[in-house]
């Protein structure tokens, strides 16, 4: 009788583009494989909890369609026509073009492009290592969090907030600008706990009525791009009724009669005219805060991805402070803790070698910068070869068309190193096989929450797949790179940025798995004083001087407001363009990842464009029959949903589904703009007006 096949769960951490970073408890099977994959319970944060999506990893892990070998192109650019090479034909090739690139243009031809598809520290940013040793141009990444981030420091002086935990102590939770059902869905874990608690009622601030808002006790529905006034009209209405703690402001924040006369006229009414929400709403959402006081604001992404964002941002970031909500244990604000960590990653990064002369090149700006747009070159040489780890631009970047037609190019030289044939790999020159998150040892930190996570290989990778950090090394090799990181493994590189940063060792970490680094109360509720030179929160930032990195002001910056106030420079609807599209994202899809396997697939079904039942009637467009979206960047079609749950004149894209997906072959992302965000760029993928017409049937 054959023994019965045994399995055991090891820890491990999910990898991917999302706050959560949850820690997993994984089944490793005897044969190489993984089963189950289930949230890790003694992580306090995920608690046992995770999305379905990564629940049903080995789908992905043991997919059929992943790249198992080296690739080279056979056919045209795009044509998906490639041909099975040597790891050693792939690497020698791929130093071949980058040293020709750089004999005829110099360093800064060659551009490695990178962004979050892993979120371990390793094999998401060695690939600076290489850019820095050998001069390569930089990568200013702007592509998600630039906006947020700058408004959240605005105010705080520091990218730092109240441990997300403590939701669950609060008597009020208020989701702002975030699916959190769709993109993290421990929030809603600590939320619900809240409530059934202490009672809590949960507020979300949201553009249309998704899973989280249906959730939520009061649902606040805005349009697009105006949530700051929604701010500036509850923080009237707590000015007016004596609702603000005088005695904190005059003691932490900047407040003075200046800021209360702006606030004056900021009435419900003003802020109804401009964000839809009704005044009476308004008036009552305001009091309940301010009986209330241990309010929570969890502040998402998504609403600050408008021309505006970063004043939105910072407009719902005064709230809990006008509130004193600081104070108290399940009071303030979160919105990420990743200037907390305190890990180094000097070694990892070869930050030693950086050379402050070489230009940083927009990663939100890759269709101009491929198709030699002079300023995003910062008028220095074209690129003409790139590296590309963790991110599919082609699908994912913003103004497609000319991402493609940068890609197209038949004198540039691409490499991408994947797990699965994407649209960016459809367009390289070599592809080279990846490996996953379970298939090499990582160190990881969760923005959304206070852990150091280590992420430990549990199988060996498939095939001929390597990891990020072996491909870097072995072109550092060929290229003639030298720096002390290029001679370490993982694992001495996972030490070192411990100990340099004071958090241990590696053998620490492996006992438990994780370490909480929650910074002491007083400092995570800014008790002492805010991250400003004067200790201050400022309600009136000095949008020059954030404390973040930056490549510069962009943008209109001179023109963003003193105070907190609804800034209209976003692609406000007009005559010829009379819809707001927002492009939210998908509850099965993250990004372009997952929309390869068959049970996000399943779920998320085709692309379609939300449309308020009212705007379809008056469009003459029924249930599921195909609509053009239309503006000047472009044109791609989606199948009609009919949805109440949104405002007339707003229509929501859910999902980044593959372009190949779409009717013609073009994505949502032909729609959205590349024009940096002021003050310190970003993309605005939510802030776009377009106008919609019907596609006759036999053309559809």
């Amino acid at each position: 009788m054959n023994a019965p096949v045994t399995s055991i769960f090891r820890p491990s951490v999910c990898p991917h583009d999302c706050p959560s970073a949850c820690s997993l408890d994984v089944e490793v099977l005897p044969n190489n494989r993984i089963g189950k994959v289930r949230g890790l319970e003694s992580q306090t944060y995920t608690a046992g909890v995770i999305c379905a999506k990564v629940a049903r990893y080995a789908e992905r892990i043991h997919h059929p369609d992943r790249l198992m070998e080296p690739l080279m192109r056979s056919g045209p650019k795009g044509s998906g026509q490639f041909r099975p090479i040597s790891w050693d034909e792939a690497l020698d090739r791929t130093v071949e073009a980058f040293l020709d690139a750089e004999r005829r243009f110099g360093s800064e031809a060659i551009w490695p492009y990178f962004y979050a598809g892993t979120m371990g520290l390793v094999m998401r940013d060695g690939i600076n290592r290489l850019r820095h040793v050998k001069r390569y141009s930089g990568m200013y990444d702007t592509i998600c969090t630039n906006m947020a981030w700058t408004g959240f420091v605005a105010g705080t002086g520091r990218l730092a907030g109240v441990d997300p935990r403590e939701m669950a102590k609060s008597d009020c939770v208020v989701i702002w600008g975030t699916n959190a059902v769709h993109t993290q869905v421990n929030v809603m874990t600590h939320a619900m706990r809240a409530r059934k608690e202490r009672g809590a009622p949960i507020i979300v601030v949201d553009v249309y009525m998704n899973e989280t808002m249906r959730q939520a006790d009061i649902p606040l529905l805005v349009r697009p791009g105006t949530d700051a006034a929604l701010a500036c009209g509850i923080i009237h209405v707590l000015l007016r009724d004596g609702l603000a703690d005088r005695d904190y402001l005059a003691r932490l924040t900047d407040f003075s009669a200046e800021t209360e006369a702006h606030f004056a006229s900021r009435t419900p009414e003003w802020a109804e005219a401009i964000c839809g929400v009704p005044a009476a709403e308004i008036e009552a959402v305001a009091k309940l805060f301010g009986e209330k006081r241990r309010c929570f604001f969890r502040l998402g992404y998504g609403f600050a991805r408008q021309r505006n964002g970063a004043v939105n941002m910072h407009a719902a970031l005064c709230i809990p402070t006008l509130l004193g909500a600081w104070q108290h244990e399940g009071g303030g604000a979160f919105h990420s803790n990743s200037g907390t960590y305190g890990v180094s990653k000097r070694m990892i990064e070869g930050l030693d070698a950086l050379d402050p002369k070489i230009r940083w090149l927009d990663q939100s700006r890759i269709g101009p910068v491929l198709t030699g747009d002079a300023e995003a070159l910062k008028n220095g040489p074209p690129v003409m070869a790139m590296l590309i780890q963790n991110t599919n631009p082609v699908s994912v970047a913003p103004e497609q068309r000319l991402v493609r037609k940068g890609f197209a190019r038949e004198d540039l030289f691409t490499v991408v190193h994947e797990q699965f044939m994407t649209e960016t790999a459809e367009m390289a020159d070599i592809i080279l096989p990846a490996t996953m998150f379970m298939e090499h040892d990582d160190l990881y930190q969760g923005g959304g929450h206070t852990h150091l996570m280590l992420g430990p290989k549990l199988i060996e990778p498939p095939g001929q797949c390597r990891t990020n950090h072996d491909v870097i090394v072995d072109l550092a090799k060929r290229l003639g790179a030298e720096h002390p990181g290029f001679g370490m493994t993982p694992r001495e590189h996972i030490d070192w940025a411990l100990q340099n940063g004071n958090r241990g060792t590696l053998a620490d970490l492996e006992r438990e798995g994780f370490v909480d680094t929650d910074p002491p109360f007083e400092s995570a509720h800014y008790l002492k004083g805010f991250g400003h030179r004067e200790g201050k929160f400022r309600f009136s930032p000095d949008w020059q001087k954030i404390p973040l990195k930056s490549d510069g002001l962009m943008g209109p910056w001179q023109d963003i407001p003193a105070m907190p106030d609804h800034w209209s420079v976003i692609e406000e609807a007009n005559a010829e363009f009379p819809f707001r599209l927002v492009t939210a994202p998908a509850r099965s899809f993250l990004n372009s990842t997952f929309t390869e396997t068959a049970g996000s697939k399943k779920r998320e079904g085709q692309p379609a464009l939300m449309i308020h039942p009212d705007d379809a009637a008056m469009l003459g467009v029924a249930e599921g029959e195909t609509l053009r979206v239309i503006n000047p960047r472009g044109d791609v079609e989606l199948a009609a949903k009919l949805f109440s749950g949104l405002r007339r004149g707003v229509v929501i894209a859910e999902g980044i589904f593959p372009n190949k997906a779409h009717r013609r072959g073009e994505g949502i992302n032909v729609l959205t703009g590349s024009d940096p965000v002021a003050p310190r760029g970003g993309a605005a993928f939510h802030d776009n007006r377009v106008r919609l017409e019907k596609v006759p049937l036999a053309s559809s």
